[in-house]
């Protein structure tokens, strides 16, 4: 199963939907606490569902059950926790919420998980990846759009 993940920051819209049209990506997967955030004008929730609809005939979907809880992304930024706990958190956070069985499959193929972070490395969309990989029948095959 195809899936790709992008985060928004160090993109114009130009480049942004280039990336997700080229890449034919069926759904958006919004992986952010906030998805009205002031960040970027075009990666909030009704621009985006707006733009995804008419420039790449993709549809928008807000997942918040796997984006992390305020009080970890918060530690991590604030610097009082070092991303190998950070993880570690995430993962368990996403266990407990039993992700990888609420979570539906069509979401997921040539879907894309979006959040803020340039790039994948120090982001939690690369763990949901890592962590659906690890705890369900899926396979997906990840390409990260940077």
């Amino acid at each position: 199963m195809e899936i790709f993940t992008i985060g928004f920051t160090k993109k114009n819209a130009e480049t942004f939907f280039k990336f997700l049209k080229d890449s034919k990506v069926k759904t958006l997967v919004d992986v952010r606490l906030n998805n009205v955030s002031q960040l970027s004008g075009f990666a909030k929730r009704d621009d985006l569902k707006f733009f995804l609809n008419e420039l790449c005939g993709a549809e928008y979907v807000h997942t918040p059950e796997l984006a992390p809880t305020k009080e970890l992304l918060n530690a991590y930024k604030k610097g009082s926790m070092t991303w190998e706990n950070y993880e570690d958190k995430f993962f368990n956070l996403m266990a407990q919420r039993r992700v990888e069985k609420t979570i539906m499959p069509s979401l997921l193929d040539y879907g894309c998980l979006l959040c803020s972070e340039h790039e994948p490395h120090l982001c939690h969309r690369r763990l949901v990846v890592q962590y659906l990989n690890e705890h369900s029948e899926l396979d997906l095959k990840v390409k990260h759009l940077y």
